[in-house]
């Protein structure tokens, strides 16, 4: 049965509204501000850059001469979140002649791979956490995240461009806009949990069920307010936190063509709201407790009619229910994790299943200062090796 958004709905229910009008559209007022102090934001409030962020892509499997190899090329890829707000699906670069058994790649061509990538990237990390710890209170966390570059295609650029520019194909991709998608097959997850967790040394730290509502504020214009909850034996909702999205300070996209996942590599910033006034509090646990359970709403939870706003300040834009097996060693952490996403603003919703690895050791290795810089970068590199090895693998996710 297709998915139906929450605002097409018509409930049989006479005392269970609809969440339409006030729970997607904006209630625009004589003090809206349309334009912004910070372009750092995005349109949607999700993703805030640091000023002195990096971001930035590259291929690995390239041609010597770095163009990109004749079995590479730009497929349609289908995510329906993607086509909803752009109207044409996104590409991703496929390469034909990928190995069958791609966790058995040549060890010498493996090797060469993952320590390139690290000798590119490790001036970013080392340059982002001396930003952060010179700027910031909070403490950075680096993250791989694994997945498919996206590539949109510019009005200016067509997919026979890309063939057509002689050993500069990746020159020409540079001029697309991408994005991270993050979603990977329930059998991939299966294979982390079942044979990678025992290779690599984590243990089974705990499981948890956290709804994430998220609240724009009149007050802090260019930040998403999260509210993490728990769900009571009422099934009413728990507030046990509340922060400001994520920062990001470097991003570094990379097209591993000779996997047939890609890798994001970023380090990012969380600052928990710890000082909120009573009222402040009130007006948000006010939003919380209204909060209604529902299996059958994209996120999970739904609010009456005239219950999604609070004031002129806080207003309901979007939920997240995730539910996350983490697993734990000295140096790493591991996240498997299944969201069920819904966008009031755009009025679309997702579910994925999401791998996230925490690289715990080398950040704090780096910003203590008290371990030679050389046997930091030697651990960075050692956790590119176990990514290359373990994680870049999964069944073709193309339809």
């Amino acid at each position: 049965m297709a998915y139906i958004p929450p605002h097409m709905r018509h409930s049989k229910d006479p005392q269970r509204p609809s969440p339409v009008p006030e729970m997607l559209v904006p209630k625009f007022n004589g003090n809206l501000n349309l334009g912004s102090p910070n372009n750092n934001a995005d349109m949607s409030g999700k993703i805030v850059y640091a000023d002195h962020a990096i971001f930035r892509w590259f291929a690995v499997g390239l041609d010597d001469d770095g163009s990109l190899p004749s079995s590479v090329h730009l497929e349609p890829f289908s995510v329906d979140t993607v086509e909803h707000k752009r109207g044409a699906k996104p590409l991703v670069l496929v390469n034909n002649n990928l190995a069958k058994d791609n966790d058995k790649v040549c060890g010498n061509i493996s090797r060469s791979t993952w320590e390139s990538v690290a000798e590119n990237v490790w001036p970013d990390v080392l340059s982002a956490c001396k930003i952060v710890k010179n700027e910031m209170e909070e403490n950075p966390t680096l993250v791989a995240r694994f997945g498919h570059v996206l590539f949109r295609r510019n009005n200016f650029l067509s997919l026979e461009n890309v063939r057509e520019e002689d050993l500069v194909a990746e020159t020409a991709l540079r001029q697309f806009k991408r994005s991270f998608y993050t979603n990977v097959p329930a059998t991939y997850m299966e294979k982390i949990i079942n044979e990678v967790v025992p290779k690599i040394g984590v243990d089974f730290e705990g499981y948890k069920d956290i709804y994430h509502v998220k609240l724009s504020d009149s007050e802090r214009q260019n930040s998403t307010v999260s509210c993490k909850c728990t769900v009571k034996e009422n099934n009413k909702l728990e507030l046990y936190k509340v922060e400001l999205n994520p920062v990001r300070h470097m991003v570094v996209d990379i097209s591993c063509l000779d996997k047939n996942l890609d890798l994001r590599l970023a380090l990012c910033t969380k600052s928990t709201l710890s000082a909120l006034s009573d009222d402040e509090m009130n007006c948000i646990r006010n939003l919380i407790n209204s909060a209604i359970l529902d299996p059958e709403v994209k996120g999970g939870l739904r609010w009456p009619m005239g219950k999604s706003f609070s004031g002129q300040r806080y207003r309901v834009i979007g939920v997240w229910h995730t539910e996350f097996k983490s697993y734990k060693s000295p140096s790493l952490k591991l996240k498997v994790r299944n969201a069920d996403r819904f966008d009031f603003k755009t009025a679309t919703g997702e579910a994925t299943i999401e791998i996230n690895l925490k690289l715990r050791r080398i950040v704090s290795e780096i910003q203590d200062g008290k371990i030679d810089i050389d046997s930091v970068y030697s651990g960075f590199k050692d956790n590119l090796r176990l990514i290359w090895d373990h994680f870049l693998s999964c069944e073709q996710l193309l339809t």
